[in-house]
């Protein structure tokens, strides 16, 4: 059976995984990019970047994925369910390339655009949409997006086989949280930890 995968998720030393105060003109509220920075100073984003760790942990995000699953608040800012216009925060051709299922209370029709990216849109519990995003991958991985809500779901349901966090030292003092609730989440798991020049630490929990 396929895996269950995620990648590259930027969290504080606090634990957000966003910061406050959502809206379109701030995707990740008062946090900014600060849990991206390391990211964006890599190959895997920029041409011009790093190639060393950071790179080589980035780089795992895409090779092998066949489906992706997003919450409502990584397609759009908050109230984009109001607009029939809104086609997420990539363009014309998102980065995906693959059928991507966006969680939400209020589904719209399947968005198809260039690059092989097809949005549907789902009001279902994250095993049935797991089941749906496994038969379109046709026996490849599941990449789980984010946010940390829809994430902390799959996780607290036992359907993550591979969790890249990324810890970044900054602290943000509020926003959404990534282990609430999870209490004993590492026993499932072998982890292992990575620390780099740029100051994140690659936390990797394998079943």
């Amino acid at each position: 059976m396929s895996r269950v995968r995620v990648h590259n998720f930027s969290i504080s030393l606090d634990g957000f995984g966003t910061g406050h105060d959502l809206s379109l003109e701030a995707p990740f509220g008062h946090a900014g990019h600060r849990l991206h920075e390391w990211m964006f100073a890599t190959r895997f984003w920029d041409p011009a970047g790093t190639a060393g760790a950071d790179n080589s942990f980035a780089e795992r995000h895409g090779p092998g994925i066949g489906a992706e699953i997003m919450g409502a608040g990584k397609f759009g800012p908050p109230g984009w369910q109001d607009d029939p216009e809104w086609r997420g925060w990539w363009g014309s051709n998102p980065p995906f390339h693959t059928p991507t299922y966006v969680l939400t209370h209020r589904p719209r029709p399947p968005l198809e655009l260039e690059g092989g990216t097809t949005f549907h849109f789902l009001d279902v519990a994250p095993a049935d949409a797991l089941a749906v995003a496994r038969e379109a991958a046709g026996g490849q991985d599941v990449r789980i997006g984010g946010g940390p809500t829809m994430l902390r779901d799959f996780l607290a349901a036992g359907l993550v086989d591979h969790l890249h966090v990324v810890q970044v030292p900054i602290l943000l003092g509020r926003g959404v949280r990534l282990w609430d609730g999870l209490e004993g989440l590492q026993e499932q798991y072998d982890v292992e930890a990575v620390s780099t020049p740029s100051g994140v630490t690659h936390l990797t929990f394998s079943r």
